[in-house]
């Protein structure tokens, strides 16, 4: 009975490890030999898949391990907790009682509880960084490896999550200082600011493919169903754009309100007012250069930028939300623009367009061509018509096209559709085949340009400061415990938000200005 249930046990446990090695590898990808190259779109989204794991990782090291390591640990007869309080806790030293004890100020109840929060709040942040910078330190490392080879963006991913976590898990007991603050707390204060104006790109490409995707249904209907029909897309995109600029006038005034006890706040609301409804005037006088539903997009981005800079003002009588332990609706927003730029890196098919780079497609294309080009010169140099005798398997380090018979033998076969796309596209070596002629590489495209991973790596950066209120300690009902990282932040912010808007100005007035030249 004993060896049955043993049995029973032991072929549970091989279908329990045989499921979740399948579901991980799923996820992972498999790490296909040298025979088989990269995909349509190798890569994209399993990068994306780490980020988003990454971000899951932040809250935990935010709101549970920096938050459980406290002061008292630091004594603690387990050397490891030792370590790891001293380590989490070192440049948070003035939010613990310890540090004040010889202060003549007397602490009652509330500044304890202040302090505590404060200290709380400081060590997560630090537990961002820790986790964002392993994630930014896996994107750049990955870049470099993309831009030497770029086959690199599909190979491996089973290895690269290990990486990953083990870089994470590492960072436990690394010190605070230097490293995470300030070092990389500023590389991510720069990144973010990078990655505010780079996100104009991506809300204009969305919008513009939302429009035209509306556009389209319009004429479809127009031609399907008879005159007039298709108004109702064409009212769904005004009703977009009224909504958008209806919300951005309205938190503008709410800004106003709460936020306008200050000059320097009062003059980046109005500003930020100007811009919008300047923009876009200059939009609808500009003629095709952009559409009504773009411009009150970046409106509306202008405004939650806008948000972000005057949350970050240090002084209490212009920022109502100073002191609030935890801002949840810039947080969420934060959040949205997150994932926003992850879906468009990861499943958009003009992201291409935005970092002046070949589609797949395009490139995939070109590529046959010219392997059919050169099969029938070699054919005809050859004075070979049989087309068996051109057949072969090559070693294959880049893009190759297979036969279509031989993926339709593969799909009949119930192999996996993804081994089917990554086969269909991959890049040949350098070098003859059996038969003599050459291969040459596939034009870059925007799949395996290590572009993506820069990309990745501004989100880290962004997400990294959204979550930590770009730098700033607040909490416990009391004022800012670093102004000068509130003040840097909100200059910061505010001055990129000025930026995107002066590109998208461009935009909009670069073809009128030099009709001669190609902006597309």
């Amino acid at each position: 009975m004993g060896n049955f249930i043993a049995c029973i046990g032991a072929g549970l446990g091989w279908c329990c490890c045989s499921a979740s090695a399948s579901l991980i590898s799923s996820c992972c990808g498999n790490d296909k030999p040298s025979t088989i190259a990269p995909g349509l779109h190798s890569g994209r989204k399993r990068s994306v898949l780490l980020l988003l794991i990454s971000i899951g990782l932040s809250f935990l090291y935010q709101y549970w391990v920096g938050p459980a390591l406290k002061p008292m640990y630091a004594n603690d007869l387990n050397p490891v907790l030792a370590y790891l309080s001293e380590a989490w806790l070192e440049g948070c030293e003035q939010y613990t009682l310890d540090h004040n004890e010889n202060s003549t100020l007397i602490f009652t109840n509330d500044d304890l509880d202040r302090l505590e929060v404060q200290r709380e709040k400081c060590s997560g942040n630090h537990g961002v960084y820790r986790v964002a910078g392993s994630a930014f330190l896996f994107y750049i490392l990955a870049a470099i490896a993309a831009f030497c080879k770029p086959t690199a963006n599909r190979q491996a991913w089973p290895a690269k999550f290990v990486l990953f976590f083990l870089l994470v898990a590492g960072t436990l007991f690394i010190p605070n200082e230097p490293l995470f603050s300030p070092i990389l707390m500023n590389i991510f204060r720069v990144g973010g600011f990078i990655f505010v104006v780079f996100n104009q790109l991506i809300i204009l490409d969305i919008a513009f493919n939302v429009n035209e995707h509306f556009v389209e249904k319009a004429d479809k209907a127009e031609l399907d169903e008879g005159p007039g029909t298709g108004k109702k897309w064409l009212g769904a995109i005004l009703f977009s754009c009224a909504f958008l600029i209806l919300a951005s006038l309205v938190s503008i005034g709410v800004m106003y309100h709460y936020f306008g006890s200050c000059s320097d706040n009062n003059a980046f609301i109005t500003i930020t007012l100007v811009l919008g409804i300047g923009l876009t005037a200059v939009q609808l006088l500009s003629g095709e250069e952009a559409s009504l539903f773009t411009s009150s997009c970046i409106f509306a981005y202008s405004t939650y930028l806008l948000y972000t800079a005057v949350g970050r003002n240090p002084r209490e009588k212009c920022n109502p939300q100073l002191g609030q332990d935890n801002n949840i609706g810039g947080i969420v927003l934060g959040l949205v623009v997150t994932l926003l730029g992850m879906a468009w890196t990861g499943y958009s098919y003009t992201a291409h367009r935005a970092v002046g780079e070949r589609s797949d497609e395009s490139a995939m294309l070109q590529h046959n061509h010219d392997n059919n080009e050169r099969q029938h010169q070699h054919q005809h140099d050859q004075g070979q018509q049989d087309p068996k005798k051109t057949t072969g398997r090559n070693r294959v380090t880049g893009l190759v096209v297979v036969n279509h018979d031989h993926r339709r033998q593969r799909k009949n076969n119930n192999n996996n559709a993804d081994d089917d796309e990554e086969e269909d596209y991959a890049t040949t070596n350098n070098g003859p085949n059996q038969d003599g002629h050459e291969n040459t590489p596939i034009p870059q495209s925007f799949s395996n340009s290590w572009k993506i991973n820069m990309i990745l790596s501004l989100i880290c950066c962004w997400y990294a400061m959204s979550l930590t209120s770009w730098g700033s300690v607040t909490g416990g009902g009391g004022n800012i415990a670093n102004p000068s990282a509130g003040r840097g932040s909100m200059w910061m912010i505010i001055s990129s938000q000025w930026l995107m808007n002066f590109f998208y100005l461009w935009t909009l007035i670069a073809p009128k200005l030099f009709p001669d030249r190609e902006f597309s």
